[in-house]
């Protein structure tokens, strides 16, 4: 699932393979961009802003792509097979002399000037992985509604960018409060703990392989994916829940016992089947 870890690692990978080269090849498979032609452009950088990728070409263009849930960017040496998935998911393809960079299922991708880029990401808070993190506004933003729940708060890309469903119930759970916490009645020194711990997991995470909240070794993640699992705390069963504004439902794990406070309704308990954990 990419959240702001995984999509600075993808950045990384893309910014290796492609920056400081003329393009060799160049294919944007979306009907707005189908006729355009990067071929012998540099690339000058690929930078992630929360988890939207920025790939900076010369010219003053930039490739805008987000992974959302199922997206994905590959890097192949070139005569490598891809393996990626099957050619109709591919969305564009970026080539060089020497490697290839082949984008997946990407649901958002569009070609903008550089100048423009605001339009794109200017909407997002404090990157939790970028130059421009800056706690105290962050945690201003989250908690500048106070009647919306923690979990719903702590998504919202508009308040701090980097976060989504898994990063959401591990810090609920490493917070010791319910994701369905109104932020206004989230205790004063668990608040001021919320920036600096985020960006801890976040920054722990953005080199491995596979993502690791616990330091437990074969323990990866303390709730996310767990249920109906004892938690590894206390022992307590861990639950799971639908949670969103109505417009869109996350799956939320989180132990009742460590994590007191408001429950979800009863409709929106999914009973003790487990999901895909990461």
């Amino acid at each position: 699932m990419p959240e702001g870890d995984t999509v600075w690692q993808a950045a990384k990978r893309l910014h290796t393979a492609l920056a400081g080269k003329p393009l060799t090849r160049s294919d944007l498979r979306v009907p707005k961009y189908a006729t355009a032609d990067l071929t012998g452009r540099t690339v000058l950088d690929v930078t992630a802003r929360g988890k939207h990728l920025l790939t900076r070409i010369e010219g003053g263009l930039t490739l805008h792509s987000h992974l959302r849930m199922d997206g994905a960017w590959k890097v192949y040496a070139n005569g490598r097979r891809w393996t990626g998935g099957p050619s109709h998911q591919i969305r564009v393809i970026l080539g060089t002399a020497d490697q290839t960079a082949v984008g997946y299922r990407l649901p958002v991708l569009e070609l903008l000037r550089t100048a423009d880029e605001e339009r794109a990401v200017g909407h997002l808070g404090p990157d939790l992985l970028g130059p421009d993190w800056d706690p105290e506004r962050a945690l201003a933003n989250v908690l500048a509604d106070p009647d919306r729940t923690l979990g719903e708060a702590l998504l919202d890309q508009r308040n701090l960018a980097g976060i989504g469903n898994v990063y959401k119930c591990e810090l609920c759970f490493l917070l010791g409060v319910s994701p369905w916490l109104p932020v206004g009645a989230l205790p004063a020194e668990r608040a001021a703990k919320l920036p600096e711990l985020a960006k801890r997991l976040l920054e722990a995470n953005r080199d491995r392989p596979i993502r690791m909240t616990t330091g437990r070794s074969g323990q990866a993640l303390f709730v996310y994916g767990r249920a109906p699992r004892p938690c590894l705390r206390c022992g307590t069963s861990i639950r799971l829940a639908d949670q969103g504004d109505g417009s869109r439902e996350r799956p939320t794990y989180w132990c009742p016992h460590c994590q007191p406070g408001p429950a979800p309704s009863p409709r929106t308990h999914r009973g003790s089947r487990p999901l895909t954990t990461n």
